[in-house]
């Protein structure tokens, strides 16, 4: 038997994702099926589910495309004291 090994992968529902994105569900399925979102998972014989750790990885890519990756990385690398003279 193989050895169950423990995931943090979690599963998020249409809602959630449209929630985080504040994308409709139309235009999410659009970005599917141009390849520019990430694919849904099935869970079920009709249900269907995101990673959420492929949702929060492609939110946090749209962010660094908008702002520079230069800016993104400063952000999160320099003290806090001195992120406003970077911004």
């Amino acid at each position: 038997m193989p050895a169950i090994t423990e995931s943090k992968e979690n599963f998020i529902r249409l809602p959630e994702v449209q929630r985080r994105t504040g994308y409709s569900k139309a235009w999410i399925y659009r970005l599917i099926g141009e390849d520019k979102f990430p694919r849904q998972v099935k869970i079920g014989s009709r249900s269907i589910a995101f990673i959420e750790s492929e949702v929060d990885g492609w939110i946090a890519q749209r962010i660094a495309e908008s702002r520079g990756e230069d800016d993104v990385m400063k952000k999160y690398t320099q003290p806090p004291e001195n992120q406003k003279k970077a911004q």
